[in-house]
């Protein structure tokens, strides 16, 4: 009985060990695409800070331009997640529009330097990947659009278009990681609750309170 148990707990470790892994060779190549740009760095200089062989990055990822999509990728997809759990809480589009603003600001400025790295490098993608990650994007500006429609119809919101106010919202929060700087005038705290703001004051009506 215990054997099993013991596989599984090995296997779960190897998993994690592997997962750490593939974080930290993301993380360093995210640090030299963001100082460098994506054509300029080369896999020998991130194995070199890291410590490791080349081939031991090829053993987690096939080449450069995976590693390009992977960190591409990071920032769209917690927002996208972030905004269908916001969309699971119960309240009105008012509140539940808050919270996405709220979590996708803080993801965007937690993860300043992968977003960065996207908005500068989406050219260097693979075709391929520029439409994976285009799909994702339509599925955060589509749902955030179905969101800002329930607030039109229950009078929360006065939008025209939700489906094109979706992607100025998305525009809006997106460039939070092209000028904001840790340590810098504003507090992350600061930059989040404008933020809401800004969004609120998009969509409300004429004289609406903020929630």
């Amino acid at each position: 009985m215990e054997k099993p148990k013991k596989k599984r707990m090995t296997v779960q470790l190897k998993d994690e060990v592997a997962a750490f892994k593939r974080q930290r060779i993301l993380e360093e190549a995210s640090h030299f695409f963001f100082a460098n740009g994506y054509e300029a760095t080369t896999l020998d200089s991130v194995a070199e800070q890291l410590n490791v062989t080349k081939p031991f990055i090829y053993s987690y990822y096939k080449n450069k331009g995976e590693l390009l999509f992977e960190i591409c990728q990071t920032g769209i997809q917690l927002s996208l997640t972030a905004l269908e759990e916001a969309l699971m809480v119960e309240g009105s589009a008012t509140e539940q529009l808050k919270i996405v603003v709220e979590r996708v600001a803080r993801i965007i400025i937690e993860n300043q330097r992968y977003v960065t790295v996207y908005l500068r490098e989406e050219k260097s993608l693979l075709p391929e990947d520029v439409r994976r990650i285009r799909d994702l994007r339509h599925r955060f500006d589509t749902k955030l659009a179905a969101l800002l429609e329930k607030g039109k119809r229950s009078g929360e919101f006065d939008v025209v278009a939700p489906s094109r106010t979706a992607i100025w919202v998305s525009g809006l929060l997106s460039w939070i990681a092209l000028w904001y700087h840790d340590g810098g005038r504003w507090s992350a705290t600061e930059v989040v609750m404008d933020a809401i703001t800004m969004v609120q004051k998009m969509v409300q009506p004429v004289g609406g309170a903020h929630v």
